[in-house]
């Protein structure tokens, strides 16, 4: 270091108001990190990947790149701004769940006015996004952003929150078609049903892991609705969920090796039915944390027909 600076270094290193913010910066930091759930990206990814299967189906495997930035990019800036807006209408909830008591909207370490400032700048950098996609586009846009505000308030009024997160989560498909096509075909909604059948499989999944505690502040969900048929209403649904994406396949003439990658989803699906046998929490969450691997290979099939496979 040059011998001039060293004094003006001492002096920073030693500095109190120094020594007192960069902490400080980093707590809230990191609060933000977990308010936005950057730190679990796993709900990122439950958005991502039937957001992909539908832009790789659309784009018949050639999505352009800019295309490919702006969705996985919105899929991660959405669920930021889901989480928010989530953890706002449940912050009277949280703090008597065992699991979120932690939050910073339950704990007060970040207050609602800076949560709501964030989310304001979450959507704003969203709506930067969509801008540079078509106008039909810009119209299902504003659709899935009332969605995603709604959302976090459904599960005062129905059972039914699941099915509700697989409409907002799966918002992402139509408007990959639009925003290759500029149009919205029978397939995409095919794949859109398979997202909410999906969204009310997984969602449940994580929904029994806070059922005792949801039952007594008065929160609904489809874990309280099925009762002790859930894990069979869940392996319906997976064997419906399975049946869609099979359509799926027949309708854009897939190869086997989609098909391959459909297989392998009902391999993890049968192992999601083994963790949740005995309704144990912690496994009813690896349950739900597994479908990331449903979803993944899926759409390696995806991919690896469009790789494989003569055009």
């Amino acid at each position: 270091m040059d011998p001039r600076l060293r004094p003006l270094w001492r002096q920073l290193r030693y500095s109190r108001l120094l020594r007192q913010w960069l902490p400080a910066a980093g707590g809230r930091a990191w609060a933000y990190i977990r308010l936005m759930r950057l730190h679990r990206p796993i709900g990122s990814f439950l958005l991502l990947w039937p957001t992909l299967w539908a832009l790789w189906l659309a784009a018949d495997g050639r999505p352009t790149p800019a295309l490919f930035a702006i969705f996985v990019m919105g899929a991660f800036i959405m669920r930021s701004a889901g989480c928010i807006m989530n953890d706002f209408a449940d912050r009277n909830f949280d703090p008597r769940v065992q699991r979120t008591r932690g939050r910073p909207l339950a704990t007060g370490e970040v207050s609602v006015l800076e949560a709501m400032i964030l989310f304001v700048v979450l959507g704003l950098a969203a709506l930067g996004l969509v801008l540079l996609l078509n106008r039909l586009s810009l119209y299902l846009a504003i659709v899935g952003l009332a969605l995603a505000v709604s959302y976090p308030f459904m599960k005062r009024y129905t059972y039914l929150p699941q099915p509700y997160l697989g409409l907002a989560f799966g918002w992402g498909i139509p408007m990959a078609y639009a925003a290759v096509t500029n149009h919205v075909p029978r397939v995409a909604w095919l794949i859109f049903i398979a997202n909410i059948i999906w969204s009310t499989v997984y969602d449940t999944m994580y929904a029994m892991v806070d059922r005792s505690d949801d039952i007594k502040i008065g929160v609904k969900s489809t874990a309280i609705l099925f009762g002790d048929l859930d894990r069979a209403i869940i392996g319906i649904l997976q064997v419906l969920l399975l049946l869609d994406l099979v359509l799926v396949g027949y309708r854009t003439q897939m190869s086997v090796v989609y098909y391959a990658g459909v297989s392998c989803a009902l391999l993890f699906a049968v192992y999601q039915q083994m963790l949740i046998r005995r309704r144990v929490p912690q496994l009813c969450f690896q349950a739900f944390m597994n479908n990331n691997w449903f979803g993944a290979a899926v759409f390696a099939g995806i991919l690896l027909h469009y790789t494989f496979t003569a055009r």
